[in-house]
């Protein structure tokens, strides 16, 4: 998967979680919780899906790397990549 499918991914599994979301202003860098006022439900079902997408197992631990949309995508583009 290449950066701009992760990014396809993400986003998808943003309007999932958020449909009600404005993604086309979402700062890469903001805090995705935050943002689109996700509760701890919300941001559970964002990583489960990401996870079942991706084929990459998400520990509790990885959590803060998913935060924003750009620390998503680049711990799941290092994963796809074998780095971590």
């Amino acid at each position: 998967m290449n950066h701009m499918e992760t990014m396809t991914m993400i986003r998808t599994t943003l309007r999932e979680v958020a449909p009600e979301a404005d993604l086309d202003h979402l700062e890469p860098g903001a805090d995705l919780r935050e943002a689109l006022e996700l509760d701890s439900l919300d941001f559970l079902r964002f990583v489960e899906l990401l996870s079942e997408r991706s084929g990459r197992r998400i520990d509790e631990d990885d959590y803060p790397r998913l935060a924003t949309m750009s620390g998503a995508a680049m711990f799941l583009d290092a994963a796809a990549h074998g780095t971590s």
